[in-house]
């Protein structure tokens, strides 16, 4: 097998550099007019709950740190019931969305702080406000459902949310990145594969490598 240097490997890339280059910019413009163009941004805000134990739960001075276990052991549940659809057509109900359940469950998500008793419930939305409408919302129903399903009182909203002005996504920068890293390795890939299928004898050294002929002498091409 023969072997290549790195020196025929430059001159290969050399030669065909200008698609390498193409491809890449390419890829970025593409990747900026979808980013800025074509992609809506979306916002994400979040409202932070604590719960604590059910009501008819009964315990002493002594097991207030069992108290703590049950509390973040009940989190879990608790984190369920925030998804639950009861709770997302009561939101949807008193929001007067035009949304359906799967619709709403892609937009809400419950992050557990681990070690905790806190809830975070994050939502993402293309509109700012309405992600923060429908945190509050379903922060609001859920310490309603919670008190009338598990008789839990001391539901306690830590943070509200808030409208966030900056989007989380898309990211132009990363993804104009990302796009130029692909557009260069596809062109690297294809100037080596054009190389490798062009067969083609184009120099006295092509002659001597791949037909094992020596050479004795060459003809200048002469103008007319």
């Amino acid at each position: 097998m023969d072997e290549i240097s790195l020196r025929e490997l430059f001159l290969i890339i050399r030669k065909r550099l200008w698609l390498i280059v193409l491809l890449t910019v390419v890829a970025v413009g593409a990747s900026a007019v979808v980013s800025f163009y074509l992609l809506e941004p979306v916002y994400q805000t979040f409202t932070t709950l604590m719960v604590g134990k059910p009501k008819d739960y009964q315990s002493d001075n002594k097991l207030e740190y069992n108290d703590v276990l049950l509390n973040q052991k009940l989190v879990s549940t608790y984190g369920e019931l925030v998804k639950s659809r009861k709770v997302a057509d009561q939101v949807i109900a008193n929001l007067n969305l035009d949304m359906s359940y799967e619709t709403f469950s892609s937009k809400v998500s419950v992050n557990l702080v681990n070690n905790t008793e806190i809830i975070k419930i994050q939502v993402k939305d293309t509109d700012p406000e309405l992600a923060q409408k429908i945190a509050n919302e379903t922060a609001q129903v859920f310490m309603e459902s919670v008190k009338n399903i598990m008789m839990v009182e001391n539901v306690q909203v830590i943070d509200e949310a808030q409208i966030s002005l900056n989007p989380i996504s898309p990211k132009p920068m990363l993804n104009m990145a990302i796009a130029g890293v692909l557009g260069l390795m596809i062109g690297v890939f294809l100037v080596f594969l054009l190389e490798y299928l062009d067969n083609t004898i184009k120099t006295p050294d092509d002659v001597a490598k791949h037909l094992g002929i020596t050479i004795i002498g060459t003809i200048p091409q002469a103008d007319k």
